[in-house]
This record gives structure tokens, sequence and C-alpha cells, in this order.
């Protein structure tokens, strides 16, 4: 017999499978309609470059004067270009603002924030909406409209800068920055200016998603430390996010970060239903790059350059929750994939995957580790060595 909680989130499993389908299929379209517009081109941005970037002087064409200079051409061009965003992403009128959404998180990634005023950037049309603290709509068009209304109403309505030390909650597959609502709470309570990061987790690969994020990191003006949270696939969307940034690295404020049940060596419960085509359906592009293996994209993944501890979920037996997966796991995750080389600290503790993020000893154990580098009360650590590295057991 099914209990309530799960009939509810079996009915929003099959709402957002017919709702994607739907989604699919208009996005085809719209693809279709796009790529036979040679004038119109999107710059998917790497390690938090913005599409609104303005050019360097080094990037400017100029006359031997040293004025900048563009053709008859480039600038008719450049016209039409608007001309056509602007026709494909009118501005809302004035009656049809702060509207609340619907939510659509899974067909929405978040691309700027500031004191809980967010833009996000829909995956299948490419236009964003700027919704304030309530998740109501305040603009929708183009990234460059939604950023001059936030100005605008920045002035109006006094809309605090942000400053001091940040925590991102960066959610897995199929969920959304509302799953951390407890531990949201309790970090705001303690002086955290608190970013739930929301990104459409089922709707693409995993390296997009880390796009997103890299966004939404650069968009913090203010802020001088940064922690990072991340529950499931969240945690592999920052790893992707540091393989992208590179030679150069990750976000210099980033300090620390908990990992919350995260598959860092790959889910086996993908490598069972990669080819079901429920499977495929609900959790994406995404659900197919989660297998475990050695030649996988998980595996390649580099380790956080940063300090993390990773806080584990099972019954602390030799059976976890679910009897289809080896060895102790919180029914989604094994235990031993989610002990990342490289840890500072790590613990088990009895929960089931979805209910971590709601766990209290799991929310005390965040907090603490993010102010003190522990997990635990008594500042024992259980790190995770690196290949050939030898640690002390916490006494």
């Amino acid at each position: 017999m099914f209990t309530y909680p799960q009939l509810q989130r079996v009915v929003r499993i099959v709402v957002i499978v017919c709702c994607g389908t739907l989604w699919q299929e208009c996005s085809n379209r719209l693809a279709a309609e796009i790529e036979t517009d040679s004038n119109l081109s999107v710059v998917q941005p790497v390690c938090g470059e913005s599409q609104l970037s303005p050019l360097s002087d080094a990037e400017t064409p100029s006359n031997a004067t040293g004025d900048a200079v563009g053709t008859e051409n480039e600038v008719h061009q450049s016209d039409e270009t608007s001309e056509k965003e602007d026709h494909m992403f009118p501005k809302l009128p004035d009656w049809a603002t702060r509207i609340k959404t619907l939510g659509g998180r899974q067909f929405w990634g978040d691309c700027f924030y500031c004191s809980g005023w967010r833009i996000q950037r829909n995956v299948m049309t490419g236009h964003c909406r700027l919704l304030d603290p309530d998740d109501c709509r305040c603009a929708s068009g183009t990234e460059a409209v939604c950023r001059a209304e936030f100005v605008e109403r920045r002035k109006k309505e006094g809309i605090p800068a942000m400053k001091g030390r940040a925590v991102v909650l960066v959610h897995g597959i199929i969920r959304s920055s509302k799953s951390f609502d407890p531990l949201e709470k309790q970090l705001a309570s303690k002086g955290w200016n608190v970013v739930g990061f929301d990104y459409p987790s089922t709707r693409v690969p995993i390296a997009e998603s880390a796009r997103y994020l890299a966004e939404v990191l650069k968009s913090l003006e203010g802020i001088e430390e940064i922690d990072l949270v991340v529950h499931s696939m969240g945690g592999l969307v920052v790893r992707s996010y540091i393989q992208q940034c590179g030679e150069q690295g990750p976000d210099k404020r980033i300090r620390r970060m908990v990992m919350l049940g995260v598959p860092n060596k790959g889910a086996s419960m993908a490598n069972k239903f990669q080819n079901n085509v429920l499977f495929k359906t609900i959790y994406g592009p995404a659900g197919q790059e989660l297998i475990e293996g050695e030649e996988t994209p998980v595996a390649a993944l580099p380790t956080p350059p940063f300090e993390f501890a990773v806080i584990a979920g099972g019954r602390g037996a030799e059976r976890g929750y679910n009897p289809l997966l080896k060895g102790d796991n919180d029914g989604t995750v094994a235990v031993e994939s989610t002990r990342l080389p490289g840890a500072a600290d790590f613990i088990l503790i009895p929960s089931m995957h979805s209910f971590l993020m709601s766990n209290e000893e799991v929310i005390d154990c965040t907090e603490r580790f993010l102010k003190s580098g522990a997990l635990r009360k008594s500042g024992a650590k259980t790190p995770i060595p690196l290949p050939g590295n030898v640690v002390d057991s916490p006494k």
C-alpha cells in the first residue's frame, strides 16, 4: 500500500514524463526553425564567462588612428539580430509582471543571482525570465532585457547588494533547490547568504549544467567567500565546473564543500536502467552519464582543489537499503561510490538518499564542517586518503 508522500512522488514523475515529452517535441520544432536562420547563434559560456561580456580593447576592431570601426554590413546585421531577438522574446506588458510562476524548474537554469533575485534561461527556447525572491516573474525576454529590468527595480525597491559569505546549494537530478529548504533555513539563520541554485538537471548533460553554475558563481558580486553544499548529481556538476575551468582553476573565493550522497564513482542503478525507455525519458542525457566504469564521464572528473567532506547515507551494515546494490547504500547510491579520495572528512549517517538534505544530523554536520572543517563535534576527522597516502583513524 502506497503512503501519501509516495503517491505524490509517483504523480510528480508521471507529470514530468508527460511534460518532458511535450516540451521535447516543441524544442525539436523550434530548433529546426532556428537552424535555418544563420544570423542567430548562441554561445555557451565557459567557467563563468557571461554572454553579455563587452568586447575588450584588444577585441574591438580599430583603424590606424585607434578609433573603433565597423562595416556598414556589420551594423546592419547587428540591427537585424536585435530586431529578431525582440520579436522572438518580446518584453512583458506591465499587467503580466509579478505573476507567480508554476515552477517548471526542469526547464529553467539560473544564470544570475543577487539577494534572492535571479535570472533564469529556458533550456528549450533560450529566452530568459527575471524572478523575485517569491518566485514571481517580473520580466521576460532576452537576458539583456531581464538584467536591465533588475537594475531598474534595484533602484526603485532598494534591493541590497550582497556581501560577506555565501553558501551555494546544488541539488541532484530530478530535484530542485526547494529540496534544501530545512538546510537553507538553518544556514540563513546563522548569517550565510544562501543561494539555492536551480538547473535543468533532466534536460541537459552534466557539462551544460556546470556552465549554468559558472554563470551564477560569477554573478555573486560583493561576496567574499563561497561554500558549496551539493546533493547527489549536484556534486558531479561542481566537479564538471572545475574541469571546465582548466588551468585557471575554479572561483578563488570557494573555501569548502560538503557532498551529500554524491555518486563520485558512478551509480550502478544507472547501469541497470541505462537502456530503459522510462529511465531515459525521465532522467534525460545526464542520467546516461551517471553510469559507473573506468572510461565513463564520471571517472574523468577531477578532484576538487579546495577542502571538501563526504556525507554518505546507509545502514552501517553489509547490506544497505536497496538489495539491488552491492554493499551498504542509501537506496540509490552505494556508500563506496561516495568515497572520493582527497576528502578532508567522511561520515556515514543512517538515512536514505532522498532525505539526506532534511536529516537533522546531516544538517548539523554540514554546518559544522563549513565553520570548522570537521564533521564531528569532537573535531576528529576521518579523511579519505589519495592513493598511496595513509591516515590515522579518528580518536
